[in-house]
């Protein structure tokens, strides 16, 4: 800010300016220091990366306390004694023998903190920052006798770039707040009572209060109580979550209701709200290409324009006749005051924040901006199928009675047939039937492969595949469909089946019409499952290019062909579960995890994790990583265009200080301006 209590310098050599620093996401930086040492295999990479910078970082991370600390500051009361000095020396007689000494004193207190960090930066061998080339400007103008120029020019320097600054704060705190999810205690439950305590020193296994309105401080699970929660900071899904007994929790969301007791399961260095608080940190450490490009582009630029400006200067007055040196002088000003590329070098990375900021609001976590980048380069999006198209749960979808039993009896004893099993599709069977048991299970048999047999009540009772019935010799007729089919067999005779199949997610087709729409067209799925069965929901998807019966190998030999093959720069997406897809996914230019929240593989594995099962939001987050791409070229264009015709008009001597401090801090606050609007995408 203008009016910090430190004067500003240009720690970064990759920065054109005291303004020109990385964009960090203030909490997560903080927690980030926080727990450094409990977390050193994550933090301690962006922790080195951010040495050379840390010294500057205090300019733009105020907040509301922090601005009325710099309005009670001394530089604030000079900056307002220099501005009413300049008032009174405008309306000076030029003769008045107080007149320059009024003008040096007002230029001295409104740009004296830029003019000491100058000198500053010049002895540590960064010469062409931000305040360099103000002060140059400014003490120029007061060389050839343009008092008012030089100091008005400082003046409105001065206030254009506290609003910058004003604007990139509370873009940060915005942005920041989406993230705003770190507990700051725990009631930890003790033999002594009720204990407020870290999050961080609460072991493994204990048990904890939380009261209504609290932040849950760790990941667990509820063992007295039930409540409504707020898991929007971690899922972006705005609808309360009911939870009781038994159910598990996760740390950053919000009690709403009621009292809970939580048996902690995770200690909170490999919680889920810090691993969130992380994957942010390091977003913020994976650049995009753009912002890489802009950073080498700034390192060039500034002493390009320093050096035309010296030319521009003293080669005319020697080489053209009746050439002025004074006017030539103040156009080289102007080249000085519009020359340095804040615009660029902080709306850019702060547009790439914004993204990813944007992203998290919707329950989306993108690891870093070149990640975003890529994303709107999409052109190819590979589905897994059982768990990310369909709900990874098989379910009874049709019953068939072929005998005088009813469908309800064959459901019946079906279910008590598979009562000890634990089969995925014995599972879904006693789901189904959802009633207590009755009956006495005298023997139980699991034949692998086949099926399974039990003696209830006296009776023999064989549930399973095709293979069974053969096996058993009980005729029958065989069933083709995509579906798995279960046969119920009684006492040596067939009595009816059961159509079983993990059905798609009510979303799925949605998520594949909406990518439609956003010109995505070469959509596939990969998956394990036999051929009929991927067919059968390929269908119902709308989707007709379909890779079935794969090992998990094969898959990523598939991604490969289907990446080798493609033409263009167009890149391609794999979107998976994360659980079991982590080679498809680290193989794919961007891995999309599914059901992210207190998955390790999900977060370690892929570079976009979605915090809920919301299919869905693939085509979201292909919107936000191309608005974040349309507002970064927006800046990049209006920036350099702006800069460049104040430029030209200056070395044709029709641009005055005024336009050239527009073209530098006015520029840089509408790219600033505009770089938030990625924030508001709904």
């Amino acid at each position: 800010m203008p009016f910090s209590k430190e004067p500003k310098s240009c720690e970064s050599t990759q920065s054109c300016c005291s303004r020109c620093e990385p964009i960090v996401p203030v909490n997560a930086k903080n927690e980030h220091h926080h727990h450094a040492q409990d977390e050193h295999t994550h933090t301690h990479v962006s922790h080195d990366h951010d040495h050379d910078e840390h010294d500057h970082h205090h300019h733009h991370g105020h907040s509301d306390e922090s601005l009325k600390e710099m309005l009670n500051s001394s530089q604030f009361y000079a900056f307002c004694v220099g501005a009413v000095l300049f008032v009174f020396a405008l309306f000076m007689d030029e003769s008045h023998p107080w007149m320059l000494a009024t003008y040096v004193a007002s230029f001295l207190l409104v740009g004296g903190e830029i003019l000491y960090a100058a000198l500053r930066n010049l002895f540590r061998g960064k010469l062409f920052d931000e305040n360099f080339l103000m002060g140059l400007a400014t003490v120029g103008a007061f060389s050839i006798g343009e008092y008012p120029e030089g100091v008005s020019v400082m003046l409105f320097f001065r206030i254009g770039e506290f609003f910058q600054d004003l604007a990139v704060a509370r873009s940060r705190k915005s942005i920041t707040k989406l993230m705003d999810i770190r507990p700051d205690f725990a009631n930890l439950k003790t033999e002594s009572g009720e204990q407020k305590v870290s999050p961080n020193d609460v072991p493994l296994g204990s048990f904890i209060l939380v009261k209504a309105g609290e932040k849950i401080p760790l990941d667990g699970v509820i063992v007295e109580g039930s409540s409504t929660l707020d898991t929007s900071a971690l899922t972006g899904e705005t609808l309360p979550k009911e939870v009781s007994k038994g159910e598990e929790v996760l740390s950053g969301s919000i009690n709403k209701t009621g009292l809970l007791l939580v048996q902690t399961t995770k200690l909170f260095a490999d919680s889920t709200v810090s691993k969130i608080l992380d994957l942010v940190q390091n977003a913020s450490n994976k650049k995009a290409k753009t912002e890489q490009f802009i950073t080498h582009f700034a390192k060039y630029y500034t002493p390009f324009v320093v050096i035309s400006a010296a030319l521009l200067a003293f080669l005319p007055p020697l080489f053209i006749e009746g050439a002025e040196f004074s006017e030539w002088f103040r156009r080289a000003l102007v080249f000085l005051v519009v020359s340095c590329p804040c615009a660029l070098v902080v709306s850019i990375p702060l547009s790439f924040f914004g993204g990813i900021g944007g992203a998290s609001r919707n329950g989306i976590l993108i690891k870093g901006g070149n990640f975003l980048e890529a994303l709107q380069k999409v052109d190819t999006v590979v589905f897994d199928k059982t768990g990310t198209l369909t709900k990874g749960i098989f379910s009874v979808t049709r019953i068939q009675a072929l005998s005088t039993k009813s469908e309800e009896e064959v459901l019946r004893l079906a279910a008590l047939a598979e009562m000890h099993s634990n089969h995925p599709i014995a599972l879904s069977i006693k789901r189904a039937y959802n009633a207590s048991h009755e009956g006495n299970v005298e023997h139980y048999e699991e034949l692998a492969g086949y099926g399974v047999k039990a003696h209830i009540d006296g009776q023999t009772i064989l549930v399973g595949n095709d293979k069974l019935l053969h096996e058993q010799g009980i005729a029958h007729e065989r069933i083709t469909t995509p579906q798995s089919v279960v046969y119920v067999a009684l006492e040596g005779e067939l009595v009816g089946y059961l159509i079983i199949e993990d059905t798609p997610k009510e979303e799925s087709k949605e998520a594949i019409l909406a990518l439609r729409s956003l010109g995505i067209n070469e959509i596939i799925m990969l998956t394990g499952d036999h051929k009929a069965t991927a067919q059968s929901v390929g269908e119902k998807l709308g989707i007709t290019q379909i890779e079935a019966e794969l090992l998990p190998h094969q898959k990523v030999e598939k991604l490969e062909e289907i990446m080798a093959r493609k033409q263009g720069k167009g890149k391609t997406v794999f979107v998976g579960d994360g659980i079991n897809d982590a080679p498809v996914l680290a193989r794919s230019d961007v891995g999309i995890a599914m059901g992210g929240v207190g998955s390790d593989a999900a977060i370690e594995a892929a570079d976009v994790v979605i915090m809920t099962d919301e299919i869905t939001k693939v085509a979201t987050a292909l919107k936000i990583a191309r608005k974040t791409h349309t507002i970064v070229w927006q800046n990049i264009i209006f920036a350099l265009g702006v800069k460049g015709a104040i430029l030209i008009m200056g070395a044709f001597g029709v641009a005055t200080m005024w336009e050239a401090v527009f073209g530098d801090v006015g520029v840089a606050l509408i790219a600033v301006l505009n770089a938030t609007r990625v924030l508001t995408h709904k």
